[in-house]
């Protein structure tokens, strides 16, 4: 029911999405006696979309997410296992696409120079509608065995939907022992949330971020060149936060906003 309601919930909630239905709303309320109202609305829309747009309020709300866990080179020190986060990857007219192929990649890349540790990716189908009958699992398994990754290094979790479900699902399939190092692959602003799920399930993991979408200096005061840009990181941005307190009401978290 938490993933339905969730859905659902957030499809009118999102910043970009509930500013459009508010300015449809106050179009429509200026052929009524309520046009005062009407036009209220619209302006408060249009400045709101001006501003998540193209104001760098978008990467303000994102920075202290992508900052929590410090960002991780590779390094020698040994790798027991691996787990990639879905989110990123997909099946497009019969072909594999990605949305955020830095997971992907950088989970190939260290598997390639840890040869010994395991590779897991925890990814169902997530839409609301019933999709083809494909995971992103069947996508990520496609793209690591075309990269030269296979055999019973890899382990293909294929139920989950949310991250909460991820955490879930991932630790019945595998069974870390005491001493040793898994990484845990996702976007920068996802990780507090992922890290937290984990945790709350008895999964202690080294946090791995990638798919950086702020800079971390000054150019981050910098606005939007695209608006559409600015839209985008803001719905992200501001659905973590939510799904960090959601998560934390619901006990699915441990805090609020996960710590290193």
């Amino acid at each position: 029911m938490f993933f339905y309601v969730s859905k659902i919930a957030w499809f009118f909630a999102e910043p970009t999405n509930f500013l459009v239905v508010l300015g449809f709303l106050g179009a429509m309320l200026l052929f009524t006696r309520w046009k005062r109202l009407g036009r209220a609305a619209a302006t408060l829309a249009a400045l709101g979309l001006l501003v998540i747009g193209f104001s760098p309020a978008a990467k303000l709300i994102a920075r202290p997410l992508e900052d929590r866990f410090p960002q991780q080179s590779l390094d020698d020190r040994r790798i027991d296992g691996i787990i990639v986060l879905g989110g990123a990857i997909g099946f497009g007219r019969g072909q594999v696409a990605f949305n955020e192929a830095a997971r992907m990649t950088a989970g190939i890349e260290i598997a390639k120079r840890h040869p010994s540790a395991r590779l897991v990716f925890t990814g169902g189908d997530g839409s609301l509608l019933e999709g083809d009958g494909r995971s992103e699992a069947d996508a990520a398994e496609a793209f690591f065995r075309l990269a030269g990754i296979e055999g019973e290094r890899l382990v293909m979790e294929r139920r989950s939907r949310n991250t909460r479900e991820n955490a879930l699902f991932t630790r019945e399939m595998i069974a870390p022992k005491p001493g040793e190092r898994w990484l845990l692959i996702t976007s920068a602003f996802h990780m507090p949330r992922a890290i937290g799920c984990f945790r709350a399930v008895g999964l202690d993991l080294e946090a791995f971020p990638v798919d950086y979408r702020t800079e971390g200096d000054a150019s981050d005061l910098h606005p939007f060149r695209h608006m559409a840009n600015g839209m985008q990181l803001t719905d992200l941005a501001v659905k973590e936060w939510v799904g960090l307190l959601a998560y934390r009401l619901a006990g699915y978290t441990p805090e609020l906003l996960p710590r290193p």
